[in-house]
């Protein structure tokens, strides 16, 4: 397999909505998968009220889940542009492989030795799929303007 060869533009408003759009997911995800997530965590309802987070690091969690997915769609983003054309069905695609090698590799290691629940593990990786999928569409569907 040979990658061609192209110079990359990311186009940085696409990826920041791409990153948006995946920090939404996220809230409204682990919102439906809460007790799921919590149990395999080995916690409840009752520990994240009294967890003592106060809003200052609430800030720290959510521009850090921000950030990573600004670099998660920005890594697509270039796999999309040195690897062929942009597009919805590309970018889609390469969503999914790029989570394939990476983020379930990386979830089944870390969750198999601290082991996590199945359940757990699916509403992490799950998000994981379905965002990068998003992210993909995304970036893929949204081509930067060259000059």
């Amino acid at each position: 397999m040979s990658v061609v060869s192209h110079k990359v533009h990311f186009n940085y408003l696409a990826i920041a909505v791409a990153a948006l759009a995946n920090f939404v997911l996220e809230a409204v995800w682990y919102s439906v998968f809460m007790n799921q997530w919590l149990s395999g965590i080995g916690h409840d309802r009752a520990w994240l009220m009294n967890s003592g987070v106060g809003p200052s690091f609430q800030y720290i969690q959510f521009l850090t889940a921000y950030v990573s997915a600004f670099f998660v769609a920005m890594g697509i983003s270039w796999v999309l542009q040195k690897t062929g054309g942009q597009s919805a069905a590309r970018g889609i695609k390469y969503g999914i492989v790029l989570w394939f090698f990476f983020m379930l590799a990386d979830h089944a290691t870390g969750d198999v030795f601290a082991l996590v629940p199945m359940a757990s593990f699916l509403v992490n990786a799950g998000f994981w799929l379905v965002g990068m999928s998003i992210m993909g569409l995304i970036v893929g569907a949204w081509t930067a303007k060259t000059k």
